[in-house]
């Protein structure tokens, strides 16, 4: 994967030094503001707390061990036991990592690390949306950090560092899997075992607070997924091209979709409805962006998007559970569809005479690559997150006391408020 005797590209250097930022515009102020929105008034701060929390703890997490346990070589190389879990820790804290060392894409190798600690950082940020609103912030502190060493550095390394499901040949451009699913499932696991809002009733939403924030939250995250998908190539060039454009497209297609079903069924075209289609289309194309052509990104758009409105306000309230801010019904679900149809639209007009290509196209045996890595990532995310709840439940504890709950995180979980006279 890296090499110090190739030349370091300025063109792909600086898309990349770009595409980094874009990340982490994702993240802060992003979701930060998206989520921060969403919830009450109440409850603003600890959203955005929460969100600044990851990017600083996890960045440290990654440039200590975190990089080297995906991306490292050496215990392959070596037969260790634990090569199957982790790459090894030769480059912790960034050993042997230079500003000579090149990656692929010919950008400097300390440029590739920085870019994959984003997504790293974005990641667990996601289930906060899951549990918000009701959690301590001492135990989501230890919660976050092992669930990012547990569930999100080996599937990062299953996936993009060498691992078997990469090696089975699952197609994962920007974080289907290691991101969305693993992320989604983990917060449907979290918003069932911590139980629901106090006062929370199925089918009837909590009024959100600011839909102003909601609003520039999906701005910053639609701006900055052209860096989490055209990046992912990490290279300027046309597969980098290809993935800005079907980004664009299925996200539009969602929107556009979402709008028309909540018009038809709620009476209404809403902000929110419209903010949240958008944010479905971002996460299925997500790990097709290098595989799928304009068709199947509308079509993955607009699938996805139905697909996830139904979880929303039909399956959730069926099943009474508190996903707060949806991030099981839009970031797992939408994971999971756009997975599986990364295996039916995958065409080799994207991806070159010797790619991948789908089922639309006649290779089943693609389909059923994309559902058993689906499926993996669904039931090892679960599992990991049921026995760190278990864990840091049982010594820290997760759920806040009712009083606290009911005046607000805010100011009993951190003196401060959003909004003061």
């Amino acid at each position: 994967m890296t090499h110090t005797l190739l030349m370091i590209d300025s063109g792909n250097t600086a898309w990349m030094l770009t595409s980094t930022m874009l990340v982490l515009l994702m993240s802060i102020p992003g979701i930060a503001l998206f989520y921060g929105g969403l919830v009450r008034q109440k409850n603003v701060l600890s959203i955005i707390m929460q969100t600044i929390f990851l990017a600083a703890v996890v960045s440290i997490l990654w440039v200590a061990f975190g990089y080297s346990w995906v991306f490292d070589t050496s215990f392959a190389e070596k037969g260790h036991p634990l090569a199957f879990i982790a790459g090894g820790f030769g480059k912790a804290f960034m050993n042997g990592v230079t500003t000579d060392t090149v990656a692929a894409g010919n950008i400097p190798e300390i440029l590739f690390a920085m870019f994959q600690c984003m997504f790293a950082i974005i990641t667990p940020a996601l289930i906060l949306g899951a549990f918000a609103e009701r959690i301590k912030f001492s135990g989501y502190i230890v919660f976050s950090i092992l669930w990012v060493i547990f569930a999100y550095f080996p599937m990062a390394h299953w996936v993009w560092g060498g691992g078997f499901l990469q090696e089975m040949g699952a197609v994962d451009f920007a974080g289907g899997t290691v991101v969305h699913i693993n992320a989604g499932i983990s917060a449907l696991v979290m918003a069932v075992m911590l139980g629901k809002r106090t006062g929370y009733k199925a089918g009837q939403p909590i009024t959100p607070h600011n839909v102003t924030f909601v609003f520039m939250g999906t701005a910053f995250l639609w701006l900055g997924w052209f860096g989490f998908n055209a990046g992912s190539g990490l290279a300027a060039d046309g597969l980098a091209a290809n993935a800005f454009m079907v980004t664009h497209i299925a996200t539009a297609a969602a929107a556009v979709t979402w709008m028309a079903i909540d018009w038809i069924f709620n009476k209404k075209p809403t902000v929110i409805g419209t903010c949240t289609g958008a944010i479905a289309g971002l996460v299925a194309i997500t790990p097709a962006a290098g595989s799928v052509g304009l068709c199947g990104a509308f079509l993955i758009g607009i699938i996805t998007s139905a697909i996830c409105f139904c979880m929303v306000a039909i399956v959730k309230p069926a099943f009474g559970y508190d996903d707060s801010l949806d991030a099981f019904g839009v970031h797992g679900i939408g994971g999971i569809v756009g997975s599986i149809l990364t295996g039916v639209f995958a065409t080799r007009t994207i991806t070159g005479e010797h790619g991948v290509q789908g089922a639309l196209y006649g290779d089943w045996h693609q389909l059923l690559v994309q559902v058993v890595a689906t499926l993996f990532t669904i039931v090892f995310c679960a599992a990991v997150t049921f026995i760190l709840f278990k864990i840091v439940d049982k010594t820290v504890g997760l759920r806040v006391d009712k009083r606290v709950e009911e005046e607000g995180l805010d100011i009993y979980e951190h003196g401060e408020s959003a909004y003061n006279r």
